[in-house]
């Protein structure tokens, strides 16, 4: 797969982007495809509607009106070639070295990846993912987030916020520009939400989303294993004494019930 799809001196911005902020090391870049490339995967993404036909929707209190397709066979063509392009050994290879994370593997299976669209009243509650995957035994390293939105005004929301460790102080605010790409290192202190959304219903919010892994464990890793985390923004009140708890509390039921059954 060749790199000539990815704007150049996206590339060239990339590492420094990186290696600026050691606490959450992350970079933000316009235009990181080429146009012509980006205009076509922004064509072939489905509808809201088609995409619920063929993919999961999420309607939990943390995330809600989210629709994700994760298989790649179900991908319009150019999408499945941005896909093939962000899973390539080259690509790869760009992002381990921006990283400086060696031997970076890309989820080829799209486990929580690919296709995600979001509509009007739908939302992302501030998380840090899981950090090991049972299935392949490989620990979640990278996250690059890619947006195809084209007149996307603040009003409608759906901004991507990173956080401070704590939760306390939100530390970016970036919005899901079209060609917009974002990539974060992933770990127990990367926590990242999506703002509510409130656009109008027929313009969901529309992404790209990859993940890359590593068999070794990160340096300094406790050993411990868990799943997505969800934090309240320090002026949910309610949601985080109150609704979180609440949800936390029905998973918790639900599972024991069946275990039983």
């Amino acid at each position: 797969m060749s790199l000539d799809l990815v704007n150049q001196a996206a590339l060239a911005t990339m590492e420094k982007q990186f290696k600026s902020d050691p606490a959450y090391p992350r970079f933000c870049i316009d235009n990181f495809l080429t146009a012509d490339f980006a205009n076509i995967v922004h064509d072939s993404f489905p509808s809201y509607r088609e995409a619920q036909d063929v993919g999961l929707e999420f309607n939990a209190l943390n995330e809600r009106k989210k629709v994700q397709i994760t298989d790649p066979a179900k991908y319009p063509e150019p999408i499945r070639k941005l896909f093939e392009l962000l899973t390539s050994q080259e690509f790869t290879s760009l992002i381990a070295k921006a990283s400086g994370i060696d031997n970076l593997i890309p989820d080829l299976q799209m486990q929580g990846g690919g296709i995600h669209e979001t509509n009007s009243g739908g939302r992302l509650d501030v998380h840090v993912d899981f950090n090991y995957n049972e299935e392949t035994k490989l620990h979640r390293r990278v996250n690059l987030l890619f947006y195809f939105n084209k007149d996307w005004h603040e009003e409608y929301g759906g901004y991507l916020d990173l956080w401070d460790e704590s939760v306390s102080n939100r530390i970016e605010y970036i919005a899901p520009l079209f060609n917009r790409a974002v990539g974060f290192v992933t770990s127990d202190r990367s926590w990242h939400g999506v703002t509510p959304l409130s656009g109008p219903l027929d313009k969901p919010r529309k992404s790209f989303a990859i993940y890359y892994y590593t068999k070794e464990a990160p340096a300094g890793w406790n050993g411990v294993k868990h799943n997505t985390i969800f934090k309240a923004r320090p002026t949910e009140h309610v949601r985080g004494k109150f609704l979180m708890p609440a949800e936390k509390m029905l998973v918790k039921i639900k599972g024991v019930a069946k275990k039983i059954i």
